[in-house]
Formats: C-alpha cells, structure tokens, sequence
C-alpha cells in the first residue's frame, strides 16, 4: 500500500539566489482568500487593477499591460511568438544565457536570427548592435536589460535609438529589473517588455508581467496567420484582459493574480524611488562588506547588476560544497554559475522584498564564517 502523504512540512529558507525572491507576508495571506471566478465580475475588476498597477512599474501608458499565465520564460516566449513570423529577422544581444534562450526561442519561431555576442561578464557593445543593423531588413532588436547568469546591466538608451533609427522594434527582457530598477518603458520606445513575477515584484513564480506597444499590437491585430501559440496569442489575450467584452480565452491562475496584485500594492505604497534606492542600499552595503572579506565582483564596477551580484569564488574554494554549507547550516540560498561561469563564480541576489540589508549582513556573517574569514 503506498503509504499516505503528510502534511506540507518545509524548512524556513532565506532566499537570496537569482530567484525566486522572499515573498512578503501580505502576498501570501492573499493568495489564501477564496477563489473568485475567472469572469467575475469582482475578478475583472482586479485584473484592471493589475494592469493599472503593472503600468505604473514598466512606466507606460500602454493598454496591453498584463501577466501573462507562465513563468518569465512564458513571457519571452509570448515576445518572440507575436512579434516575429517564419524568415523576419531579428538581431539579439547575447551575453549570458538567458540572452542564448532568447535567440534560440528565435530559431525555433524559424526567423532569421543574428547574434551580436559579447563575452560573459560584459555587456553588449552598440556599436556591434550597428553593424549588425547595417544590412537592414531587421524586423526586432532584443537584448537582455538585467542579464541574471553573469550579473550584467546591460544599458539600453543607445540600442533603442538604433532599433528606431533602422525601422525595428524594440524588445526588453526585464526579468531581474521590473521593481528593482527602472525600466522606462515610453521614455525609451520599448516596444515589447516581459518580465517574472518572483523577481524584484517578490510574487510567486508562476507569472509573466508583459507589456506590448501601441504599435504592436496595431500589428498584431493585422497580422494575417494566426500565430504560432494559442495560449501565448495577444491578440486573443487582448479580448479576455482588455476587450470591451471580456471574451473568455483561459481559465486564469486566479489566486497567483491576487498575490501579483497585492504585491503591486505593497510596491507602488512604498513608492518606486524609495524601492529603487532600497536595492541600491542593499547592494552598496553587499559590496562593502565582500570587500571586507576580500571577495571580488566579477563584473566591472560599471557593468554590475544591482540585483544579482557575481561574485569570484576563491581559488582552492569549492563553491557547491559553500553553497551546500550555506544552505544546510544557515537556511541561505545563493546560486552558482552557469555556462563559462560554472564553478567560478556564486550568484547573490538582491530582489524585492529580499532587498534588505539585515539580510545582507546575515549573509555576510555566515559566508565569513564558512570560508574562515
């Protein structure tokens, strides 16, 4: 007989790792109040108060602001389904990996992909954004604002000025930047932003905050195939989120939108400057104190992420075992690296409602003491 399962028993873990962040107590309580059906009238009314909400963090004023029902990657999936048919061409700056899953999403989409690489660790140069933008005939420019695999800001201001100068869209994966850092979505033309409801919004996994131009969806809603995803089609999701008429399209995760929208709230009530500058405390006072233990970024100081930080594990240091250590001894998550990064380097993520410096300085005192420092 298979024995009977026991009531949920976890251990209390304080997560500062590239995601999922710490979740505030008020968005938990929010996801236990009782279900609503999907086409209340009551629940309509919170998916407008999210979207209203989601704009005021993407900074726009445009009607096609919802979570998308995904994770991050539902998000970046829904970018590359509606914005580009079979042969469009799309150029992507890669310099990490969620930059590589962008363009391979691309590939799949079977559009004519062009890389514009940089090594991990740095970001993308504009100028070789240009030069791959010269030949012309580019439908979509992508890039990767927070890149959470190497801990690189990639500044956008210059590669949304050649995507308009060349006739292209401009898209943005916000994943490790929507609610930690600005992302001036009107202010700087981007056409298309996604992001993941457990970063920097400090929500569960589970959703995929997208916003989606005018001008998008002008072509979206002309465009003569249907698109490639069902489930991911704006168009669609148009008439359920936004329509007049609010046609049903999916069943929504309706408690995982609670917890999105009072996460929202909690967000703009504690206002997006004051959030912004709390990241920044958080990582200053990370970065003095790695110092203090002689323990070095490896991203240049004008490259960094301020709400992923990689840092160089010392030689004869086996970071799986540190990671371990720190987990099974003190509760603290921190991840290691991926790619040309694995085993160099432990990521330490500052996000949301993990963005505090109490627990950076808890941080501080159990990694001291698990390298002998």
């Amino acid at each position: 007989m298979t024995p009977k399962m026991k009531p949920l028993s976890l251990p209390r873990r304080l997560l500062l790792g590239p995601g999922p962040s710490e979740v505030p107590p008020e968005v938990l309580k929010a996801m236990s109040t009782p279900l609503l059906g999907h086409l209340d009238p009551a629940f309509l009314q919170l998916m407008d108060e999210t979207m209203a909400g989601l704009r005021e963090v993407f900074a726009t004023q445009n009607q096609m602001t919802l979570p998308i029902s995904g994770t991050g990657s539902a998000g970046m999936e829904a970018a590359v389904v509606n914005l580009l048919n079979p042969g469009d061409r799309i150029v992507v700056g890669v310099c990490g990996y969620f930059g590589e899953r962008l363009a391979e999403m691309a590939r799949r989409r079977r559009a004519e992909v062009t890389v514009v690489e940089a090594p991990w660790g740095r970001p993308v140069d504009p100028d070789d954004v240009a030069r791959a933008l010269s030949n012309g005939g580019a439908r979509v420019v992508a890039i990767v604002h927070g890149e959470t695999s190497t801990g690189v800001l990639q500044p956008l201001a210059e590669i949304s000025s050649l995507a308009k100068r060349h006739g292209a869209l401009f898209l943005v994966d916000a994943v490790c930047t929507l609610g930690g850092l600005p992302v001036p979505t009107d202010e700087l033309g981007i056409d298309l932003a996604y992001s993941g409801s457990q970063k920097c919004l400090s929500a569960p996994p589970g959703l995929a905050p997208l916003t989606a131009s005018w001008e998008v969806m002008d072509r979206v809603r002309a465009r003569k195939e249907a698109s490639a995803s069902w489930y991911l089609d704006l168009r669609l999701l148009d008439g359920y989120w936004a329509g007049a008429q609010r046609v049903y399209h999916h069943t929504a995760p309706i408690s995982m939108i609670y917890a999105l929208r009072e996460a929202l709230r909690l967000a703009l009530d504690e206002g997006l400057e004051a959030r912004y500058r709390r990241h920044q405390e958080a990582y200053k006072s990370l970065l003095a104190g790695l110092s203090r233990l002689g323990l070095e970024p490896a991203v240049a100081a004008e490259h960094r992420l301020p709400t992923l930080t990689a840092v160089k594990v010392p030689d004869g240091v086996d970071e799986k075992a540190l990671r371990r250590r720190l987990l099974e001894e003190d509760g603290i998550e921190i991840a290691g690296g991926l790619g040309p990064f694995a085993g160099k380097i432990v990521r330490i993520g500052l996000m949301g409602h993990s963005a505090r410096t109490e627990n950076v300085e808890r941080l501080l005192v159990v990694l001291g003491r698990a390298l002998g420092r």
